[in-house]
């Protein structure tokens, strides 16, 4: 077990306190309002904790505080985790970036695109070039989410059983042969659209390396970093520190809602979104990237490997809202570009909220994010466990407020 500590004050990292005081203020409003349950932040400069705030409940029924040791469900803030993962196969020469999917899972070998017609008069074609690897790793594959309501292709996914990102009942390498058999959107590396991609990487993952995707997270990532509580379930020990889900509840207000099955090792292994994890476990995490591929010693992958990660992959330098299919054109992907697995600012001048040109991170459904600014050597973590049904503002107000505080 591993609970994050504050290293050093703010102003011996270049931040303004009074700064940092207004962030807390903004989201203990927000948690003494009724509107977020409880909420740890974490600022890191120089490698060292200098902001580090718990505040509010993990369980507002039990009256059980944010602790610092706190487990948290960080949905898709598993994907970045799950890119490394694939970025190790990559170093070791086991798959390459412009590897045909198809190579390792052959269900994926002769993928169809979309023409037209909606259900069962669906119209596809096959599509003019492989599904790849480097497809997968920036969501240019052509896959999609069954919630999205944007495209036919998304009412195929619903009628399969994808209503999510998952196929009830199944595992991970049943639920990529239900992907497998849908058509894509578009043509493979054509266009952005965040999608189930990061679950075929998963499972490309779990063929390749011959482990089930829990075992190599554990042996090649957790264990190696010190992440001592991450994984894709809950012990005796820990489900006392997990915190409680909470959705909006239309008026105002939240409400307890069903979270992922943690308690037990689940079917499914979601490399999407399956992970729970402390503070002290994503602060490694984040502190491996921002030195670029080592920590405390131990190196995971090369500098150059991590830079590829978090440069922006999108055709001549455009951002998600240019790139993007239907849905994706919105003010908030204005100015990101996408690497390996993370969003990339590209243009801090028509960002939704401030950040250094190159800060790279992504966000979890549960309204937890993360960002590592390279320029102002910075790391940020927001958790809580809050699924917005609204126009939560929680991500760009972690980003202004925390770009506010930095000094110098």
């Amino acid at each position: 077990m591993g609970a994050l500590q504050q290293e050093v004050e703010p102003g011996e990292a270049g931040l303004d306190p009074k700064a940092l005081v207004r962030l807390d203020e903004h989201f203990a409003h927000l948690v003494d309002s009724g509107r977020l349950p409880g909420y740890l932040v974490s600022v890191s400069r120089h490698g060292r904790v200098a902001h580090l705030t718990a505040y509010g409940h993990r369980d507002l029924a039990a009256h059980l505080p944010v602790t610092t040791d706190t487990l948290w469900r960080i949905y898709s803030m598993t994907k970045p985790v799950t890119s490394v993962a694939a970025l190790m196969l990559l170093e070791e020469g086991r798959i390459a970036l412009d590897d045909p999917v198809g190579r390792h899972l052959p269900a994926f070998a002769d993928p169809r695109v979309y023409v037209a017609g909606e259900g069962a008069g669906v119209i596809t074609r096959p599509a003019a070039g492989p599904l790849l690897v480097r497809h997968l790793l920036t969501h240019t594959a052509g896959l999609t989410f069954g919630f999205y309501r944007t495209h036919p292709v998304d009412a195929l996914y619903r009628a399969a059983g994808v209503q999510t990102s998952v196929v009830e009942g199944t595992d991970l390498a049943a639920t990529c042969e239900v992907y497998a058999s849908l058509p894509l959107q578009f043509e493979p590396g054509t266009r952005w659209n965040y999608s189930v991609a990061t679950n075929v990487l998963g499972h490309l993952v779990e063929v390749v390396s011959g482990r089930p995707l829990d075992a190599f997270f554990a042996e090649r990532i957790f264990g190696p970093l010190g992440m001592t509580d991450a994984g894709f379930h809950v012990d005796e020990e820990q489900s006392g520190r997990l915190a409680e889900l909470y959705g909006e509840d239309g008026e105002g207000g939240i409400t307890p809602i069903p979270g992922l099955p943690l308690h037990g090792r689940p079917r499914l292994l979601s490399g999407s979104g399956g992970l729970v994890a402390t503070a002290h476990d994503y602060h490694r995490f984040m502190e491996f990237l921002r030195r670029r591929g080592e920590l405390d010693g131990v190196r995971l992958l090369t500098p150059g490997t991590v830079d590829l990660m978090t440069s922006n992959h999108l055709p001549g330098g455009v951002d998600i809202r240019t790139h993007g299919s239907p849905g994706h054109d919105e003010p908030g992907n204005a100015g990101l570009g996408f690497g390996l697995g993370v969003s990339v600012v590209t243009d801090p001048a028509v960002t939704a909220a401030p950040a250094g040109p190159g800060t790279y991170g992504w966000n979890g459904v549960a309204s937890t994010t993360f960002l590592v600014d390279p320029g102002r050597d910075l790391t940020v973590q927001f958790m809580t466990q809050l699924r917005p049904t609204g126009s939560h503002t929680v991500f760009p107000d972690v980003r202004r407020l925390v770009h506010e505080a930095v000094a110098d």
